[in-house]
Protein backbone atom coordinates (compact mmCIF):
# COMPACT_ATOMS: atom_id res chain seq x y z
CA UNK A 1 0.00 0.00 0.00
CA UNK A 2 1.41 3.30 -1.64
CA UNK A 3 0.75 6.07 1.93
CA UNK A 4 0.31 9.77 0.32
CA UNK A 5 0.11 13.08 2.78
CA UNK A 6 -1.25 15.74 0.63
CA UNK A 7 -1.34 18.06 3.12
CA UNK A 8 2.12 19.32 4.32
CA UNK A 9 4.18 22.56 4.42
CA UNK A 10 7.26 24.01 3.48
CA UNK A 11 8.76 27.54 4.48
CA UNK A 12 12.16 27.85 2.37
CA UNK A 13 15.21 29.60 3.48
CA UNK A 14 14.12 33.03 2.72
CA UNK A 15 16.27 35.47 4.68
CA UNK A 16 14.31 39.03 5.52
CA UNK A 17 16.69 41.03 2.85
CA UNK A 18 15.53 38.63 0.39
CA UNK A 19 11.75 39.02 1.32
CA UNK A 20 12.14 43.23 1.22
CA UNK A 21 13.61 43.16 -1.50
CA UNK A 22 11.25 41.14 -3.58
CA UNK A 23 7.61 41.94 -1.68
CA UNK A 24 8.89 45.55 -1.27
CA UNK A 25 7.18 45.55 2.19
CA UNK A 26 8.83 45.82 5.80
CA UNK A 27 6.25 42.96 6.84
CA UNK A 28 7.28 40.46 4.07
CA UNK A 29 7.75 36.72 5.72
CA UNK A 30 11.11 35.33 6.13
CA UNK A 31 12.03 32.29 8.45
CA UNK A 32 14.78 33.07 11.24
CA UNK A 33 16.56 30.49 11.84
CA UNK A 34 18.68 29.60 14.68
CA UNK A 35 22.16 28.30 15.85
CA UNK A 36 20.18 26.04 18.29
CA UNK A 37 19.47 22.41 16.99
CA UNK A 38 16.29 22.54 14.51
CA UNK A 39 14.33 25.59 16.04
CA UNK A 40 13.15 28.44 13.90
CA UNK A 41 10.75 31.14 13.42
CA UNK A 42 8.48 32.12 10.57
CA UNK A 43 8.61 35.97 10.85
CA UNK A 44 6.56 38.70 9.13
CA UNK A 45 8.53 41.82 9.22
CA UNK A 46 10.07 41.98 12.29
CA UNK A 47 6.90 40.50 14.52
CA UNK A 48 7.22 36.71 15.60
CA UNK A 49 4.59 34.73 13.57
CA UNK A 50 5.22 30.75 15.20
CA UNK A 51 7.82 29.01 16.21
CA UNK A 52 8.75 25.88 13.91
CA UNK A 53 11.73 22.78 13.60
CA UNK A 54 13.68 22.06 11.42
CA UNK A 55 11.40 19.75 8.88
CA UNK A 56 9.77 22.62 7.90
CA UNK A 57 13.21 23.60 5.60
CA UNK A 58 15.39 21.16 5.64
CA UNK A 59 14.45 18.11 3.37
CA UNK A 60 16.72 15.78 4.96
CA UNK A 61 15.02 16.33 8.29
CA UNK A 62 11.40 16.11 5.78
CA UNK A 63 12.08 12.49 4.45
CA UNK A 64 14.12 11.25 7.89
CA UNK A 65 10.31 12.13 9.20
CA UNK A 66 8.68 10.19 6.57
CA UNK A 67 10.62 6.99 7.24
CA UNK A 68 9.68 7.40 10.81
CA UNK A 69 6.35 7.63 10.02
CA UNK A 70 5.46 4.93 7.54
CA UNK A 71 4.73 7.85 4.56
CA UNK A 72 6.12 7.13 0.84
CA UNK A 73 5.22 10.34 -0.32
CA UNK A 74 4.36 14.35 0.53
CA UNK A 75 2.59 16.23 -1.80
CA UNK A 76 4.51 19.83 -0.33
CA UNK A 77 2.88 23.00 -0.65
CA UNK A 78 3.99 26.61 1.04
CA UNK A 79 2.88 28.04 3.62
CA UNK A 80 -0.43 30.22 3.63
CA UNK A 81 1.92 33.51 5.19
CA UNK A 82 3.81 33.14 1.71
CA UNK A 83 0.63 33.54 -1.00
CA UNK A 84 1.50 37.25 -1.35
CA UNK A 85 -1.64 38.22 -2.60
CA UNK A 86 -1.80 41.65 -1.35
CA UNK A 87 1.30 42.70 -3.55
CA UNK A 88 1.29 44.60 -6.83
CA UNK A 89 1.70 42.22 -9.89
CA UNK A 90 5.50 42.18 -11.02
CA UNK A 91 6.22 41.79 -7.59
CA UNK A 92 3.92 39.02 -6.83
CA UNK A 93 5.31 37.73 -9.82
CA UNK A 94 9.29 37.32 -8.39
CA UNK A 95 7.92 36.61 -5.29
CA UNK A 96 5.78 33.11 -6.51
CA UNK A 97 8.98 32.47 -9.05
CA UNK A 98 11.18 32.62 -6.03
CA UNK A 99 8.98 30.87 -3.62
CA UNK A 100 8.45 28.05 -6.60
CA UNK A 101 12.09 27.70 -7.45
CA UNK A 102 13.16 26.96 -3.46
CA UNK A 103 10.32 24.85 -3.50
CA UNK A 104 11.63 22.62 -6.44
CA UNK A 105 14.89 23.20 -4.43
CA UNK A 106 13.56 21.38 -1.53
CA UNK A 107 11.86 18.70 -3.56
CA UNK A 108 14.96 17.32 -5.44
CA UNK A 109 16.69 16.00 -2.86
CA UNK A 110 14.00 13.39 -2.92
CA UNK A 111 11.75 13.39 -6.30
CA UNK A 112 9.93 10.17 -5.88
CA UNK A 113 9.10 11.09 -1.95
CA UNK A 114 8.18 14.81 -2.42
CA UNK A 115 6.31 16.26 -4.87
CA UNK A 116 5.67 19.89 -5.12
CA UNK A 117 2.94 22.30 -5.62
CA UNK A 118 3.57 25.60 -6.66
CA UNK A 119 2.10 28.92 -5.68
CA UNK A 120 0.67 31.65 -7.80
CA UNK A 121 -0.13 35.25 -8.56
CA UNK A 122 -3.63 35.02 -7.87
CA UNK A 123 -4.25 38.36 -7.72
CA UNK A 124 -4.30 38.62 -11.71
CA UNK A 125 -5.03 35.94 -13.40
CA UNK A 126 -3.50 36.27 -16.54
CA UNK A 127 0.01 36.14 -14.06
CA UNK A 128 -1.31 33.19 -12.38
CA UNK A 129 -2.50 30.92 -15.55
CA UNK A 130 1.18 32.31 -17.02
CA UNK A 131 2.72 30.37 -13.75
CA UNK A 132 0.75 27.68 -13.83
CA UNK A 133 1.26 26.47 -16.57
CA UNK A 134 5.16 27.07 -16.74
CA UNK A 135 5.00 25.36 -13.42
CA UNK A 136 3.73 22.61 -14.41
CA UNK A 137 6.42 21.72 -17.40
CA UNK A 138 9.04 22.54 -14.49
CA UNK A 139 7.64 19.13 -13.01
CA UNK A 140 5.29 20.54 -10.08
CA UNK A 141 2.14 18.09 -9.31
CA UNK A 142 -0.89 21.10 -9.23
CA UNK A 143 -0.90 24.55 -7.41
CA UNK A 144 -1.83 25.70 -4.11
CA UNK A 145 -4.38 28.69 -3.57
CA UNK A 146 -5.81 30.16 -0.49
CA UNK A 147 -10.15 29.78 -0.57
CA UNK A 148 -10.07 33.74 -1.27
CA UNK A 149 -8.98 36.81 -2.46
CA UNK A 150 -10.27 39.61 -0.33
CA UNK A 151 -14.04 39.62 -0.78
CA UNK A 152 -13.93 37.64 -3.48
CA UNK A 153 -15.05 33.96 -3.16
CA UNK A 154 -13.71 31.05 -5.79
CA UNK A 155 -16.48 31.52 -7.49
CA UNK A 156 -15.54 35.43 -8.81
CA UNK A 157 -15.39 35.40 -12.53
CA UNK A 158 -11.84 35.94 -12.70
CA UNK A 159 -10.72 32.99 -10.31
CA UNK A 160 -13.22 30.92 -12.44
CA UNK A 161 -11.33 31.17 -15.26
CA UNK A 162 -8.09 30.42 -13.48
CA UNK A 163 -9.72 27.40 -11.87
CA UNK A 164 -10.74 26.52 -15.62
CA UNK A 165 -7.05 26.92 -16.66
CA UNK A 166 -5.80 24.67 -14.33
CA UNK A 167 -7.99 22.17 -15.25
CA UNK A 168 -7.06 23.02 -18.96
CA UNK A 169 -2.88 22.60 -17.73
CA UNK A 170 -4.24 19.13 -15.30
CA UNK A 171 -3.10 20.74 -12.38
CA UNK A 172 -4.52 19.46 -9.44
CA UNK A 173 -5.63 22.59 -6.78
CA UNK A 174 -5.68 22.06 -3.08
CA UNK A 175 -7.19 24.72 -1.52
CA UNK A 176 -6.32 26.15 2.07
CA UNK A 177 -8.02 28.92 3.91
CA UNK A 178 -6.17 31.96 4.82
CA UNK A 179 -6.79 35.68 6.17
CA UNK A 180 -8.73 34.33 9.34
CA UNK A 181 -11.50 35.89 10.62
CA UNK A 182 -9.69 38.31 13.69
CA UNK A 183 -10.90 40.13 16.61
CA UNK A 184 -11.54 40.02 19.80
CA UNK A 185 -13.77 37.07 19.72
CA UNK A 186 -10.84 35.11 17.52
CA UNK A 187 -8.38 36.54 19.63
CA UNK A 188 -7.98 34.08 22.07
CA UNK A 189 -7.53 29.79 21.86
CA UNK A 190 -6.50 29.84 18.16
CA UNK A 191 -9.74 30.54 17.69
CA UNK A 192 -9.26 31.54 13.92
CA UNK A 193 -7.49 28.63 13.78
CA UNK A 194 -9.94 26.18 15.27
CA UNK A 195 -13.24 28.05 14.30
CA UNK A 196 -12.11 30.43 11.80
CA UNK A 197 -10.43 27.44 9.33
CA UNK A 198 -13.23 25.35 9.54
CA UNK A 199 -15.76 28.06 8.43
CA UNK A 200 -13.60 30.03 5.99
CA UNK A 201 -13.52 26.29 3.98
CA UNK A 202 -17.20 25.69 4.50
CA UNK A 203 -18.40 29.19 3.27
CA UNK A 204 -16.13 28.79 0.11
CA UNK A 205 -17.32 25.22 -0.71
CA UNK A 206 -21.19 25.90 -0.34
CA UNK A 207 -20.40 29.54 -2.66
CA UNK A 208 -18.61 26.96 -5.11
CA UNK A 209 -22.33 24.83 -4.94
CA UNK A 210 -25.19 27.37 -4.46
CA UNK A 211 -23.33 30.20 -7.27
CA UNK A 212 -23.75 27.57 -9.64
CA UNK A 213 -19.84 27.39 -10.34
CA UNK A 214 -19.49 23.79 -10.81
CA UNK A 215 -22.49 23.80 -13.52
CA UNK A 216 -19.70 26.29 -15.61
CA UNK A 217 -16.20 25.09 -14.65
CA UNK A 218 -14.99 21.88 -16.48
CA UNK A 219 -16.29 18.03 -14.83
CA UNK A 220 -12.54 17.19 -14.88
CA UNK A 221 -10.88 19.83 -12.57
CA UNK A 222 -9.44 18.47 -9.10
CA UNK A 223 -10.20 19.91 -5.97
CA UNK A 224 -9.19 19.22 -2.99
CA UNK A 225 -9.76 21.22 0.23
CA UNK A 226 -7.58 21.06 3.43
CA UNK A 227 -8.94 20.33 7.10
CA UNK A 228 -11.51 17.70 5.77
CA UNK A 229 -13.45 20.44 4.33
CA UNK A 230 -14.04 22.52 7.33
CA UNK A 231 -17.63 22.14 8.75
CA UNK A 232 -19.11 21.50 5.40
CA UNK A 233 -19.56 17.62 5.54
CA UNK A 234 -21.17 18.24 9.15
CA UNK A 235 -23.86 20.56 8.01
CA UNK A 236 -24.26 19.01 4.63
CA UNK A 237 -27.93 18.32 5.86
CA UNK A 238 -28.32 22.05 7.28
CA UNK A 239 -27.38 23.02 3.36
CA UNK A 240 -29.59 20.37 1.45
CA UNK A 241 -32.64 21.43 3.58
CA UNK A 242 -32.29 25.33 3.24
CA UNK A 243 -31.79 24.19 -0.71
CA UNK A 244 -35.20 22.47 -0.70
CA UNK A 245 -37.18 24.90 1.33
CA UNK A 246 -35.85 28.61 0.43
CA UNK A 247 -35.58 29.75 -3.43
CA UNK A 248 -32.97 32.05 -2.01
CA UNK A 249 -30.63 29.47 -1.61
CA UNK A 250 -31.40 27.61 -4.85
CA UNK A 251 -31.72 30.63 -7.04
CA UNK A 252 -28.42 30.16 -8.62
CA UNK A 253 -27.57 26.14 -8.17
CA UNK A 254 -29.80 23.72 -9.96
CA UNK A 255 -29.12 20.79 -7.47
CA UNK A 256 -29.25 19.80 -4.01
CA UNK A 257 -25.97 20.38 -1.96
CA UNK A 258 -25.08 17.17 -1.64
CA UNK A 259 -25.34 16.35 -5.13
CA UNK A 260 -21.80 17.58 -5.89
CA UNK A 261 -20.17 16.30 -3.52
CA UNK A 262 -18.15 14.36 -6.04
CA UNK A 263 -16.62 17.36 -7.40
CA UNK A 264 -14.18 17.93 -4.83
CA UNK A 265 -12.15 15.93 -2.83
CA UNK A 266 -11.20 16.49 1.41
CA UNK A 267 -8.27 16.13 3.31
CA UNK A 268 -8.71 13.39 6.46
CA UNK A 269 -7.38 15.93 8.84
CA UNK A 270 -10.45 15.74 11.68
CA UNK A 271 -8.21 13.76 14.20
CA UNK A 272 -11.71 12.18 15.43
CA UNK A 273 -12.74 8.45 14.90
CA UNK A 274 -16.22 9.60 14.49
CA UNK A 275 -15.47 12.43 12.35
CA UNK A 276 -13.61 10.41 9.86
CA UNK A 277 -16.36 8.07 9.49
CA UNK A 278 -19.05 10.67 8.76
CA UNK A 279 -16.78 12.49 6.79
CA UNK A 280 -16.10 8.96 4.75
CA UNK A 281 -19.93 8.51 4.52
CA UNK A 282 -21.17 11.84 3.38
CA UNK A 283 -18.38 12.51 0.70
CA UNK A 284 -17.75 8.70 -0.58
CA UNK A 285 -14.34 6.98 0.57
CA UNK A 286 -13.18 8.39 -3.18
CA UNK A 287 -13.14 11.44 -2.37
CA UNK A 288 -11.07 11.72 0.76
CA UNK A 289 -7.39 11.77 1.16
CA UNK A 290 -4.92 11.62 4.12
CA UNK A 291 -3.81 14.82 5.24
CA UNK A 292 -1.68 15.55 8.01
CA UNK A 293 -0.36 19.52 8.40
CA UNK A 294 2.77 18.27 8.71
CA UNK A 295 4.63 19.63 10.78
CA UNK A 296 2.89 22.41 12.21
CA UNK A 297 2.02 21.74 15.96
CA UNK A 298 -1.61 21.31 14.82
CA UNK A 299 -1.59 18.87 12.41
CA UNK A 300 -1.39 14.72 13.11
CA UNK A 301 1.81 13.87 14.53
CA UNK A 302 2.10 9.96 13.71
CA UNK A 303 0.61 10.88 9.93
CA UNK A 304 -1.69 8.29 9.32
CA UNK A 305 -2.35 6.60 12.20
CA UNK A 306 -6.16 7.88 12.58
CA UNK A 307 -6.88 6.51 9.15
CA UNK A 308 -5.30 3.45 10.07
CA UNK A 309 -6.82 2.82 13.59
CA UNK A 310 -10.12 3.59 12.15
CA UNK A 311 -13.40 1.26 11.48
CA UNK A 312 -13.28 1.87 8.05
CA UNK A 313 -12.62 -1.09 5.58
CA UNK A 314 -9.73 -2.34 4.29
CA UNK A 315 -10.67 -1.26 0.89
CA UNK A 316 -11.93 2.04 2.48
CA UNK A 317 -8.37 2.80 4.43
CA UNK A 318 -6.34 1.57 1.31
CA UNK A 319 -7.87 4.35 -1.09
CA UNK A 320 -7.62 7.28 1.78
CA UNK A 321 -4.36 6.23 2.73
CA UNK A 322 -3.03 6.35 -0.80
CA UNK A 323 -4.73 5.57 -3.23
CA UNK A 324 -7.10 8.53 -3.98
CA UNK A 325 -4.15 10.66 -4.01
CA UNK A 326 -1.74 8.95 -6.54
CA UNK A 327 -4.76 9.32 -8.80
CA UNK A 328 -5.64 12.53 -7.67
CA UNK A 329 -1.85 13.74 -8.22
CA UNK A 330 -0.74 11.40 -10.86
CA UNK A 331 2.24 10.13 -8.86
CA UNK A 332 1.98 7.22 -10.89
CA UNK A 333 2.81 9.09 -14.15
CA UNK A 334 6.06 10.85 -14.29
CA UNK A 335 6.63 14.46 -14.44
CA UNK A 336 7.13 16.05 -17.73
CA UNK A 337 10.49 17.34 -17.01
CA UNK A 338 12.55 15.98 -14.15
CA UNK A 339 12.65 18.57 -11.02
CA UNK A 340 15.72 20.38 -11.11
Amino acid sequence: MTVVDTHAHVFPEITRAESLRLTGSEEGPWLRVSDGPGAGMMMAGAREYRPVRRTLWDPAERVADLDRLGVDVQVLSSTPLMFGYSLPTERAVDWCDTVNSRMLDYSSHAPDRLAPLCQVPLQDTEAACATVSGAMRQGFRGVHIGNHLGDRDLDHGALLEFLAHCAEQDAAVLVHPWDLPSGPRFSRYMLAWLAGMAAETHLTILTLILSGAFEKLPASLRLLFAHGGGSFPYLLGRADNAWHRRDLVRADSPRPPSSYTGRFSVDSAVFDPGALRLLVDVMGAEQVMLGSDHPFPLGEEEIGRLVRESGLTPAEKEAVLGGNAVRFFGLNHPVKEAVR
